[in-house]
């Protein structure tokens, strides 16, 4: 996780192979030391994996040569030509093969997540890992700016007015701090008194604890992270920040019966002190300049759009193939779009093109149960770093799915990768809801280790 970010997202060939061997020992390495533990341990979210082994499958024949029939039934636009020796569901094998082999990684990373954060001192150790890692990133791309460069310390890449950070795209970059950020907020969450009863010095004395203590350290993070999303310049990326910080927290104000007035100071120091104090003074007017001036005239985005929903009618079933969306869409677009464009910039869109109906299907079935586990942690559980965990899952749920309908943010290995271990995360924190939180000792010795 902390390696994932550093090369350019992990957004190159060499880069997201590094990070999917990686991936794929460290999933060798928990099967053996579980090799004694029934179904590994993973019995409990038998649901979501059987949804998502369904995906791979479905995946899967998109690639594998099959009876020309059967390429008649389920996809009768897909490669046909008659000089081709083998018949494919995929329009274009080469990407489809890279593609799944991704969907596999983000897999096997799926089942190290719910195998190793197995207990409340481990969801922290990864909240935490999150926090740094954004914090650094924000640090970086704050002083790129800062400094005037104009190529990267690192790569040697052309550096303009916004923050990349170690990625090339801005909106990665936003995206990615917009994930940090819900684990630091989630952290601050965790560790908020729920002692409804607190006097005013007993308040007095926890408030000169948060200033000089551990959570003073997270909230400068966090006041890092917000300037560095700020000076990104992402529209989207700040917009899908504040709207999912203020719609989960709304939530959690109202549903979570065992809230403290933390809860309540922090959204508010978030919103006033970040948003009206800190941000201004690093460009978020140019935010909300090009936020103004967006139109629909200015933007090819919503031609590319309109464009590419016809593919979607062409390879309804099992789509044109997982990467394939650069290689089709040239033949689909018309003459009003001129710039190549190899991704849609709207996830939803590209993964209905290129998996079709049925495995985007399952892939929102897999994020909606995620959600919904999130939700009613916040609602029923006791234990607090559960509840800052389940926060910050359902607040980068929430920001990722604001920030897919116009951009690809899933399309930057690291960032896809951080996400699915909150999807995990929401998991692990719903597990034994209707029980009292137990100890870590406990949980242990429950899951077999």
């Amino acid at each position: 996780m902390f390696w994932a970010p550093l090369p350019l997202g992990s957004n190159r060939p060499w880069a997201w192979s590094i990070l999917q061997i990686s991936i794929f020992m460290l999933l060798l390495g928990c099967i053996f030391l579980n090799k004694n533990v029934d179904f590994l341990g993973l019995k409990k979210f038998k649901k979501v994996i059987l949804i998502w082994v369904v995906f791979l499958v479905l995946a899967s024949l998109q690639i594998i040569p099959l009876p020309e029939f059967i390429i008649n039934l389920l996809s009768p636009n897909a490669n046909l030509s008659p000089d081709a020796q083998r018949l494919y569901l995929s329009t274009d094998i080469g990407q489809s093969k890279v593609s799944l082999l991704k969907s596999y990684t983000y897999f096997g990373l799926f089942l190290c997540s719910l195998i190793l954060i197995d207990n409340e001192k481990r969801v922290k150790k990864v909240l935490t890992l999150m926090v740094i890692v954004g914090s650094l990133q924000g640090l970086y791309g704050i002083l790129e700016i800062l400094l005037g460069t104009h190529f990267s310390l690192i790569f040697n890449i052309p550096v303009a007015e916004s923050a990349t950070g170690s990625f090339v795209y801005k909106n990665h970059f936003a995206n990615f701090i917009m994930l940090c950020l819900s684990a630091g907020i989630g952290l601050i969450i965790a560790g908020l008194n729920t002692n409804q009863s607190m006097s005013r010095r007993d308040w007095s004395r926890a408030i000169v604890s948060s200033l000089l203590g551990n959570k003073a350290l997270i909230r400068i993070c966090l006041a890092i992270m917000v300037i560095a999303l700020v000076m990104s310049r992402s529209r989207m990326g700040n917009t899908a920040f504040f709207a999912a910080l203020t719609l989960v927290s709304i939530y959690a104000l109202f549903a979570d019966k065992n809230r403290s007035r933390g809860l309540s100071i922090l959204v508010g120091s978030m919103l006033i002190i970040d948003l009206l104090i800190v941000s201004s003074w690093f460009g978020l007017d140019k935010v909300q300049d090009r936020l103004i001036q967006t139109s629909l005239v200015q933007e090819a985005r919503d031609e590319v759009v309109i464009d590419a929903s016809v593919i979607v009618a062409d390879f309804p079933l099992m789509g044109s193939g997982g990467g394939s969306f650069y290689s089709v869409f040239p033949s689909y677009k018309k003459a009003d779009v001129y710039a190549f464009y190899d991704q849609a910039h709207n996830d939803y869109l590209q993964m209905l093109i290129e998996y079709g109906v049925l495995s985007f299907l399952c892939l929102v079935a897999i994020v909606l149960l995620c959600f919904f586990a999130a939700i009613a942690v916040i609602k029923k559980r006791k234990s607090v770093m559960y509840k800052g965990a389940a926060f910050a899952s359902l607040m980068a749920i929430m920001g990722m799915l604001i920030h897919m309908t116009v951009d690809f943010p899933l399309q930057a290995p690291a960032n896809a990768s951080y996400f699915i271990v909150f999807l995990a995360m929401a998991l692990i924190s719903s597990v034994n809801l209707s029980k009292r939180s137990r100890s870590p000792a406990s949980a242990r010795i429950e899951n077999g280790h």
